[in-house]
């Protein structure tokens, strides 16, 4: 049984530590980042380190990104709540929920049908009503949903998908873990005029995006 109001604490703390004090500052975020129960999103055996500073493993050979990287993801997609976004490689739901709270609508890819019928669930029970998940290659993006003025990838790309840049609103950000198994970086990708500009935000480590059509 999980102690709700000794998790509130930890998550204040986790927040205030973890991610404020390192210089995410974006006041709807840090709020979603309260409200939202991390222990909700791992297996029973993680739940009490659900608020560490480190990523935890959730199933499939996946992890949940520790809390400061998922909140410099986020700021530097610089949402405004109007946007609808694209999140690839939703794991257990974590950031889908997130985004939940910061954008009009979510669409959620993962790759492993049984991860994405779990994350289903978890984003239900919380009440997330403006995300649509489902099962796919992330590579391809969500055609039939795009454009998006922000996708979010959750996984490690050599490079950037095409299909990802062609589902870009204009104006629209992507952010995105660039590189190999043993380098990569989080690259910011903004649609502008007929092109893309991109700028390197930091040193990062992701498990690989995969798919059938992964570069």
């Amino acid at each position: 049984m999980i102690d709700e109001a000794l998790a509130a604490k930890r998550r204040e703390r986790m927040v205030a530590q973890q991610v404020e004090a390192r210089g995410v500052a974006d006041p709807r975020l840090l709020g979603a980042m309260r409200d939202i129960p991390r222990h909700a999103f791992v297996s029973a055996d993680q739940v009490e380190f659900a608020y560490e500073d480190r990523a935890l493993p959730i199933a499939r050979g996946q992890t949940l990104s520790q809390p400061y990287v998922v909140a410099l993801m986020l700021e530097a997609l610089a949402l405004d709540g109007s946007e609808r976004a694209l999140e690839v490689g939703s794991g257990s739901g974590y950031a889908a929920a997130l985004l939940s709270r910061l954008v009009r609508e979510v669409f959620a890819i993962e790759l492993d049908p049984d991860l994405s019928a779990l994350a289903r669930l978890r984003l239900a029970a919380l009440g997330c009503a403006n995300v649509e998940l489902r099962s796919g290659d992330g590579n391809l993006g969500w055609p039939e949903r795009a454009p998006f003025d922000a996708i979010l990838v959750s996984a490690a790309a050599a490079s950037v998908p095409p299909a990802l840049e062609a589902q870009l609103a204009a104006r629209g950000r992507m952010v995105i873990p660039i590189g190999t198994a043993t380098s990569q970086s989080l690259v910011r990708v903004t649609h502008v005029g007929g092109g893309f500009e991109r700028r390197e935000l930091c040193e990062v480590q992701f498990v690989p995006l995969v798919g059938a059509t992964s570069p």
